[in-house]
């Protein structure tokens, strides 16, 4: 009985920052881009005007849901994707060490023209 709750006790004081850092893993069609936030549901994506889809996910880098409006005036590297109407979907803020996972598709003929592997995350050109 003791050793049941010293076990509990000690698989509840590990780390909680062990799990944060898991790798995540990027659809095929995500593409890399940098986002500003403006007022939601607007956005400027990689320069340009753009917004947000009804129902959009952003995840920090944390892998935690964010809301675009705690977000307002916030320059990102992200990876993201586009819903079939053109609106930005899913928005994943990148940690340092996945902006360093190169190359990664900018563009929609990017990713048809390379070739990706779901497994490692990685893409490779032709």
């Amino acid at each position: 009985m003791y050793r049941c709750f010293a076990l509990a006790v000690a698989l509840t004081s590990l780390p909680v920052g062990a799990s944060a850092q898991m790798q995540r893993l990027f659809p095929a069609d995500a593409l890399r881009g940098e986002i500003e936030f403006l007022q939601p549901p607007e956005i400027r994506l990689n320069k340009a005007g753009a917004r947000l889809a009804p129902g959009s996910r952003i995840r920090a880098q944390d892998n935690m849901l964010q809301m675009s409006g705690s977000l307002i005036g916030s320059k990102f590297a992200v990876n993201y994707t586009i819903d079939t109407y053109g609106l930005v979907r899913d928005v994943w803020i990148l940690r340092p060490e996945e902006t360093r996972m190169r190359p990664w598709p900018r563009t929609l003929a990017e990713t048809q023209a390379w070739a990706f592997d779901p497994v490692a995350q990685t893409w490779s050109k032709p």
